[in-house]
């Protein structure tokens, strides 16, 4: 439930009783005379009551070194010298030049790693801290604050007279007068900032560019090419500097025109130049986009940490960034709440905290107040289970209250924590998936570039005692077999694959913030496409989380509403308006349903925008709203500061309600309790009179309580939330008839006093559903993703709600939370496909409906907002988590945050899910289809040649590399969802990573590319009709034509590869694609650009008209080819493959046995020998000159003992496996 009833008031003044308050001073007075002299430092002031004496006890708190003492061991304490020594490494932290405040960032440290009440008595308690840090326990900073004139010393702090007490004890009940603004003043805070920092993290140092230009260059491939193309440069070089023109005159031929060509000097070193050139010029642009992806991501990181938190300043209570937090702060804190900075606990009711992940501690923490450990100390009975310390990246399990901010930062311990554990982002399981996939096809290529290397080495070798050539021209023909292998090896390595990922999930995260995702673990956003089943909460998802009170119910009989129209069932003239029907109240009637509403509640007053406003549970606020408005409730503080609070109930998920205790002004005490309607009822065995004259108690009869159940039926038929709020009087408490808890005397059980309550009123709350959800659900439901509501309301609340939006059809179940936990497993298989809507759902519910739907292979999202949610969301293969009512916790646990809490966004999540997989299959059928024209052209044109040299040269190669790895990544990586891609449904999880309509694209494509280009190469004399035997330059420009061709072929093939299915409209959304456009207009224009000056670079020549529009209608018959591949019926494509995998097996299967069977013996034999030479190398070492040489020895071969640091993971469940596919 969006708007649960969290827990109890987060501003609690407690009155204490007159003489347990005598006593205290007594006891605060003996305390000081007795250890005055041992301790100067102690805080010798009389401490006022703790207002939560008589719930939080100091003694409930389990020991860490012993938590299954039940003895009060007291702690063993330390004098100040020595609870406050620095730490080694830590001495700059306990010195601060200029320091107006009492304590430095070191000292404050003190108190934890390990936790140390030590620490905490020599600074002066909570108090101590108080005045030490200037600021105030009830009113908080200042926001005018920007310097701190005051110095206060480290004596003034720790040690003050009793009159000081007094003083600083009524200027922390002072509340102030006066509106208060949530301004930031100029340099706010600054000399707080400048001694204790902020809450930041320094940002983690961005790889610089330079670093990134060397990461993009070290690689063995593109340092192995350099290595070639340097040798290549030298022995141009040598031949162009030892160039004779006499001995190569004799050599000159005729041209066709019968001139003598003039004599050239050899420029065999440009094509060394140019593949520096070339590889200078992949390695930038590979650079660039790794910054690009860097910068984006540290941009998504920032918006991920940052979050709003609940700061008192100036005396009121509002909303700020957890940036803003500064030493001083004080903090509400709430069940769900993720601890932001360290500090003391000042004041609550029983707070619990999970600090496993902080501190390793499994136990629930009890917190005790920073007056009750003070009240302790003196008294002498203070023990290790006494624990006040707030650890920044704790979570708060329950109970709520407010802290002292003691460190922020890197000084908090979660800050040093993360400084020491930061680690680069892991890869996504299509990242890895990929990875493979590339290593498989880099393989290949370097088993053909390893072919290709072994024929023409043998070719060259066996024509050296015929080759009449210089040494410098035959090492020069040896550089270029070697240059062309290797580059093939560099065009065959797809390194462009997890570029693509990497490209597709940068733009996607960015778009889809935009979209009000927040993506926090990228795995998630491709694992989003492939969802089928949506397990959505009610408020504030599929509602507008905007609630009000429009009917309700008091006593037995009086009704009102706000709408025109209740039910059908009833009169309209039994139905009046809440101002007559409350304006008939007695006054004492009134002041019990506002003091039910007012106290009983978590939701506080605050500004939201410069507006005073409600803040907390949207339930809770349309409580409190209708009690301004129709109940006389005037502040809210006010109202609770009058009241004396015995015992507070955090709201549970299991029991569905909250309570508090109040002790009455007239004697005895009275519980309140608010909750789910239909489950309190079942509690009430009275009923307030319907006479609204007094406040008059009758006994429920059985009509009664029909009468009472058949309204919360109606309301909740007409989707209102229903609220019962009950009470119960009793003389004394903990009442004698009821068990007390164990780690509280003074609280009792709570199970035996909910019983026999006195109903006082039901009220209907309204929340409207979101517009747009009914037509994004229709549209999930289109796209094959079954949407199922999970909710904490009733039977029929769900029911009319899932039916208005479009979620409960016709055959579908809904089912209780209790009853559907009692099924067997074979029985929830059976009801699972049909299930809609499971309505009474508790947080166990819903994970174990979740881990269900996985077992049945269903890819899972969950959205859910509470701390309780947070095992579901994990467990889910895909959480979203509130970001507006969602708690901490609940935001930690999740993947995606959704920014406005409206389940419109989780279709756009879905959208660019698939998005993402789509442009990584898009790339993916792009690149193999180049690959292998590309190496089998290379292959092919190289053994044919009688020089040995390819078609396509390396500077070539390189420039079709940086085409078909990066440009087509940006390219085809970019191209925004349409509604359209929610017409398939979605991919199963085993599907195969290259579909049955991607291979035939890729195979019929290269099949048209290599025809084309081999018949230009081979046969392109003949049909162009050009003599090369009279003319050479006649085959330099078909060997032009030939490399124009081909990469015009891979700009068109690339419209091609926009679409995945078989449809026609390759250009749909083309002009919303600016990338695209973007970059192919660079393609286009370098690919001209390298036709007319590229010269010797890329040895090319320039081309007339006429086989400019020969090679770019060969081109351009890819786009006609492709319809054609489109209309061949994926299942006879599928079948032919099939035939031919087979074929290849029985053909090239008993050699791989072959080669098995001889490799594996290799194999074992040289990892045996290995293994050998590893140990050998030891026994050397063992035999030293003298004793010095083994001591040196010993210490440089022994590893250092220290564990190495590990990070830890966000969830200990691997996501299902992703697959990228398109429909037939």
């Amino acid at each position: 439930m969006a708007d649960r009833l969290l827990a109890p008031p987060t501003r609690i003044n407690t009155a204490v009783p007159q003489h347990e308050e005598h006593e205290y001073e007594h006891d605060a007075a003996t305390a000081s005379t007795s250890h005055h002299g041992d301790n100067g430092s102690l805080l010798t002031v009389k401490i006022p009551g703790s207002p939560t004496a008589h719930s939080l006890d100091g003694d409930t708190l389990r020991s860490r070194s012993n938590s299954n003492s039940t003895q009060q061991d007291h702690f063993e304490e330390l004098s100040p010298e020595e609870a406050l020594r620095p730490d080694k490494g830590s001495e700059a932290d306990f010195v601060v030049k200029n320091n107006p405040f009492a304590f430095s960032p070191g000292q404050l440290n003190k108190f934890l790693n390990p936790k140390s009440l030590s620490a905490y008595k020599a600074l002066g308690g909570i108090r101590g801290l108080e005045r030490g840090l200037q600021t105030d326990l009830a009113a908080g900073l200042s926001v005018d604050e920007t310097e701190v004139r005051d110095h206060v010393s480290f004596e003034d702090a720790t040690s003050t007279t009793t009159a000081k007490s007094e003083e600083a004890r009524q200027y922390i009940a002072h509340e102030p007068e006066g509106p208060v603004t949530t301004h930031q003043a100029p340099n706010q805070f600054h000399s707080r900032i400048q001694v204790f920092k902020d809450n930041r993290l320094p940002e983690k140092k961005p790889t610089s560019f330079l670093k990134l230009l060397w990461m993009a260059y070290n690689d063995k491939i593109l340092i192995l090419l350099t290595v070639a193309a340097v040798i290549s440069l030298a022995l141009g070089l040598y031949e162009t500097f030892t160039h004779e023109p006499s001995q190569d005159a004799s050599q000159q031929q005729n041209n066709g025109s019968g001139e003598q060509e003039e004599e050239v000097t050899p420029l065999d070193w440009v094509e060394g130049v140019a593949i520096c050139v070339a590889i200078l010029i992949v390695v930038i642009v590979t650079a660039v986009n790794d910054w690009q992806k860097e910068k984006q991501f540290v941009q998504l990181n920032k918006k991920k940490e940052d979050r709003e938190v609940k700061i008192i300043r100036s005396g009121k209570s509002i909303m700020a960034s957890v940036y803003d937090l500064t030493v001083g702060d004080i903090l509400h804190i709430e069940p769900g709440d993720l601890i932001p900075a360290d500090g003391i606990f000042i004041q609550g009711h029983n707070v619990r905290c999970d600090e496993s992940s902080a501190t390793g501690e499994s136990d629930q923490m009890k917190k005790t107040p920073g007056d009750e450990v003070s009240r302790q100390i003196f008294r002498g009975t203070a023990s290790n289970k006494l624990d006040p310390f707030i650890i920044s990246g704790s979570k708060v399990l329950e109970g709520v209250g407010t802290y002292l901010v003691t460190s922020v930062g890197v000084n908090s311990s979660f800050g040093k924590t993360m400084m020491a554990v930061r680690q680069e982002t892991e890869q996504t399981p299509l990242q890895v998936k990929l990875n493979g996939l590339a290593g498989a096809i880099a393989k290949l290529g370097t088993a053909a570039a390893l072919l290709l290397l072994g024929v023409l080495l043998i070719r060259f070798l066996a024509g050296l005692p015929t080759n009449t050539d210089t040494p410098a021209m035959k090492a020069s023909t040896f550089m270029d077999i070697l240059i062309v292998a290797i580059t093939i090896i560099v065009v065959a390595v797809p390194e462009g694959l997890p570029l693509a990922v990497t490209l597709a999930l940068a733009y996607a995260t960015t778009q889809m913030l935009k979209e009000n995702n927040l993506v926090r673990i990228l795995r998630s956003c491709e694992t989003m496409g492939n969802a089928t089943t949506i397990c959505s909460d009610k408020t504030g998802t599929l509602t507008q989380n905007k609630m009000t009170v429009v009917s309700g119910m008091l006593g037995s009989d009086t009704k009102f509403s706000t709408i025109a129209k209740d039910t059908a069932q009833e009169k309209s003239d039994d139905i009046q308006s809440p101002q007559v029907v409350i304006g008939g109240l007695s006054t004492e009637v009134k002041d019990v349903l506002r003091e039910s509403i007012v106290l009983n509640s978590t939701a506080f007053e605050g500004e939201q925008d410069g507006v005073q406003t409600f803040i907390g549970s949207k339930t809770e606020t349309a409580l409190l709203m209708f009690a301004k408005d129709h109940l006389g409730l005037g502040s809210v503080a006010e109202e609770r500061a009058s009241s004396a609070v015995a015992q507070l109930i955090p709201f549970d998920s299991g029991r569905k309600c909250m309570g508090i205790v109040i002790r009455l002004p007239s004697g005895g005490y009275r519980l309140f309790v608010k909750g789910a309607a239909e489950i309190l009822l079942a509690q009430c065995t009275k009923i307030v009179s319907g006479d609204s004259s007094s406040l008059r108690v009758e006994d429920m009869s059985e009509v009664t309580n029909y009468n009472v159940a058949t309204t919360i039926d109606t309301y909740a038929q007409n989707s209102l939330r229903t609220i019962a709020m009950l009470y119960r009087d009793f003389p004394s408490w903990p009442p004698h008839e009821a068990r007390t808890m164990e780690e509280d005397k003074s609280m009792a059980q709570f199970d035996d006093v909910f019983q026999k309550m006195t109903f006082l009123s039901i009220v209907g709350i309204q929340d409207p559903i979101r517009p747009g959800v009914a037509e994004a659900v229709k549209r999930c439901q289109h796209a094959g993703v079954n949407v199922r509501m999970v909710t904490g309301d009733n039977f029929s609340t769900a029911q009319a709600i899932a039916t208005d939006c479009g979620i409960k059809t016709e055959g579908g179940i809904v089912m209780e939370g209790p009853r559907f936990r009692q099924l067997s497993d074979p029985e929830m298989d059976d009801i699972l496909p049909r299930l809609q809507v499971l309505s009474r759902c508790s947080p166990e519910d819903k994970r174990i409906l979740i881990t269900r739907l996985k077992h049945l292979g269903e890819t899972v999202a969950v959205t859910g907002d509470g701390t309780n949610d947070a095992p579901a969301l994990k467990a889910a293969d895909i959480g979203f988590a509130m970001g507006i009512a969602g708690t901490e916790v609940a935001k930690e646990a999740s993947s995606i945050i959704l920014m406005d809490d409206n389940f419109s966004s989780i279709v756009k999540a879905i959208m660019w899910g698939r998005a993402v997989n789509d442009a990584v299959a898009k790339f993916l059928q792009f690149q193999i289809t180049v690959n292998i024209t590309a190496v089998l052209l290379a292959f092919v044109s190289a053994v044919a040649s009688p020089d040995m040299h390819s078609v396509l040269t390396a500077v070539q190669l390189l420039w079709v590399n940086l085409i078909m790895d990066t440009f087509a990544a940006l390219a085809l990586a970019t191209d925004a969802p349409t509604t359209k891609i929610l017409d398939r449904h979605p991919t199963p999880k085993k599907a195969p990573l290259i579909t049955t309509n991607m291979w035939k694209m890729i195979i019929g494509q290269a099949i048209y590319q290599i025809v084309v280009t081999f018949v230009l190469h081979f046969a392109g004399t003949k049909i162009l009709g050009y003599d090369v035997a009279q003319n050479h330059a006649l085959q330099e420009e078909l060997n032009t034509m030939v490399f124009n061709t081909f990469v015009w072929m891979q700009i068109f093939n690339e419209f091609n590869n926009r679409r995945l299915d078989n449809k026609f409209n390759i250009f749909e959304g083309i002009h919303r694609n600016w990338f695209f456009i973007g970059i192919n207009c660079i393609m286009v224009g370098g690919q001209v650009m390298i036709i007319f000056v590229g010269g010797k670079a890329f040895q090319i020549v320039r081309i007339n008209g006429t086989q400019w529009a020969i090679c770019i209608l060969c081109a351009c018959f890819c786009l006609p080819w492709a319809i054609l591949l489109r209309l061949i019926p994926d299942w006879i494509a599928g079948k032919t493959f099939a035939f031919s995998i087979k074929t290849f097996k029985m053909v090239f299967g008993p050699i791989a046995l072959a080669y098995r069977a001889v490799a594996s013996p290799m194999g074992r034999f040289m990892r045996r020998i290995g293994r050998k030479m590893k140990r050998s190398k030891p026994d050397k070492m063992e035999t030293p000159e003298d004793e010095e040489v083994a001591i040196a020895t010993n210490e440089k071969s022994t590893p250092p003992s220290t564990p190495p640091t590990t990070a830890p993971h966000d969830s200990p469940l691997s996501p299902p496996p992703i697959t990228i596919t398109t429909p037939s």
